[in-house]
């Protein structure tokens, strides 16, 4: 059997929510879609957009931040009866079978089963050049970033610009693991040419992709690839079209109000009711009973609040840890306890802790300063890195660094992004980055007092063990 069955039943799933259900009835045969009636207008293609928008939203609802935060030393479980995939991500023990490894696979392969669809469908459309342009444009951007997160988490994975409309399509596609450079490739692709086709001018809504998230996502993958020039002339082009600024109170952009400031290059915007709500509220806060921290004394989920390493990673004058992070809980009756949580994107008016209702910045300006840095540094021009770490800093109510050689700046960079950006799921990302990931997470396991020690083939996760059993040809990454 040469296709995935989650594949399938993904392009099905798209298939049936571009339709309504009484011409998802009429079709002939059913597992085809009807031409006549969509994929033939704007609005038709808008719709479909919104669905991509909305599988890619699967990403940030908790999976990202268990693989890029709980596994990290940025956080660690606190409850007493975690899954069985959440402790294999606190315990750096992760299996084949991990059902957040699956989760994550195959939202990422939705979101690219429906972006192909769009881009297909949208070849044989007539209708305004400049929207159609926009709405490729768009797709393309959303496809690359899947496939950036898919290519660094797993390494080897299927690359395919087809689009599904029956299971003998599937079958005569070539879906085997490509090697990384060949999805890179597809990466730069995209995104070239959603650049070239997004308006310059800057969304009011950061909720919709601009051409300034095109340009940041593509200075990201520069970076990623060690192509420090490319990196460095992409976001400096972020940096002198002066649409984006930080903000002058960091604690604004991660409490409720948070949307569409000037910082915020894009965005996910959650509403609490209809369960549009994020999950925040429950995944970075204690499991205690009793707590005076949300309405009728809810429980938080304890599932990632932040390590003793993370809570002292910030200097003492720091004004972002009294945003991120706190250590007390007054409970029903009055008494104190110490415990870690997390403040940030947590809605403490939440009826319902599941459902928060603060939106969540997936990129944003202070990533494109401290990524200009970076690029900047990796390319000898140290000193010219300072002033972009230190513009972050200022911000944070912090002292200049000054006089640092390369390494320092490195060290300087890899501790500034692990205290800008607690939580907001880049930290593994980083590690793995910068080639620190083994030596940063095998100290932190020593000062726990744990004796396990990451290997090198852990920088990548295991192909699913189901998509393995339903396609044979797929093969383990190392170690698995």
């Amino acid at each position: 059997m040469l296709y995935k069955l989650s594949t399938i039943l993904a392009v099905f799933l798209v298939m049936i929510s571009s339709t309504s259900c009484k011409e998802f009835l009429e079709l002939q045969p059913q597992n085809q879609i009807n031409d006549e009636s969509f994929y033939r207008t704007a609005a038709d293609f808008e719709s479909s957009l919104l669905g991509v928008y909305s599988s890619f939203k699967g990403f940030h609802t908790g999976n990202l931040h268990y693989i890029n935060e709980l596994a990290t030393d940025n956080a660690e479980l606190q409850w007493l009866a975690p899954t069985a995939a959440e402790v294999e991500f606190d315990d750096n023990s992760v299996t084949a079978a991990n059902a957040t490894v699956l989760a994550t696979w195959n939202v990422g392969l939705y979101t690219i089963a429906r972006c192909n669809t769009i881009l297909n469908r949208i070849k044989g459309a007539s209708f305004d050049p400049v929207t159609r342009d926009r709405i490729i444009g768009e797709t393309r951007f959303f496809r690359a970033w899947s496939y950036f997160y898919l290519v660094q988490l797993f390494g080897r994975v299927p690359v395919a610009d087809v689009e599904f409309r029956s299971p003998g399509n599937i079958a005569a596609t070539d879906l085997s693991l490509k090697p990384q450079e060949e999805v890179y490739k597809t990466i730069l692709d995209d995104l070239i040419s959603a650049e070239s086709l997004m308006p310059a001018s800057l969304n009011a809504d950061k909720g919709r992709v601009s051409r300034g998230t095109v340009k940041t996502l593509l200075g990201k993958v520069y970076l990623t690839k060690k192509d420090y020039a490319l990196a460095a002339a992409k976001l400096k082009e972020v940096i002198d079209e002066k649409q984006y600024a930080l903000v002058p109170d960091y604690k604004s952009l991660v409490v409720k109000g948070n949307n569409n400031l000037v910082e915020s290059i894009f965005e996910i915007k959650f509403v609490s009711g209809s369960n549009l709500g994020n999950l925040y509220s429950v995944q970075f806060t204690p499991a205690l009973s009793n707590m005076l921290l949300f309405p009728n004394n809810q429980s938080g989920g304890g599932r990632m609040v932040p390590t003793l390493n993370s809570f002292n990673a910030f200097e003492k004058a720091d004004r972002r840890k009294a945003a991120s992070v706190h250590d007390t809980i007054t409970l029903l009756g009055g008494t104190k306890v110490y415990s870690r949580y997390g403040l940030k994107f947590v809605d403490f008016s939440a009826i319902n802790v599941s459902d928060g209702n603060v939106t969540y910045p997936v990129s944003r300006f202070s990533d494109v300063l401290l990524m200009y840095a970076e690029a900047l540094n990796e390319q000898d021009k140290t000193a010219d890195a300072l002033p972009y770490i230190n513009q972050v800093r200022k911000r944070a109510g912090l002292a200049d660094l000054t006089g640092l050689d390369k390494p320092a700046v490195r060290l300087a960079l890899e501790k500034e992004r692990k205290v800008e950006f607690l939580f907001e799921g880049q930290r593994w990302f980083d590690l793995v980055r910068t080639g620190r990931a083994i030596e940063v997470m095998n100290a932190h396991f020593a000062s726990k007092g744990i004796s396990f020690k990451m290997t090198e083939n852990e920088l990548l996760l295991p192909i699913p063990l189901r998509e393995i059993d339903l396609n044979p040809a797929l093969t383990q990454n190392p170690g698995y």
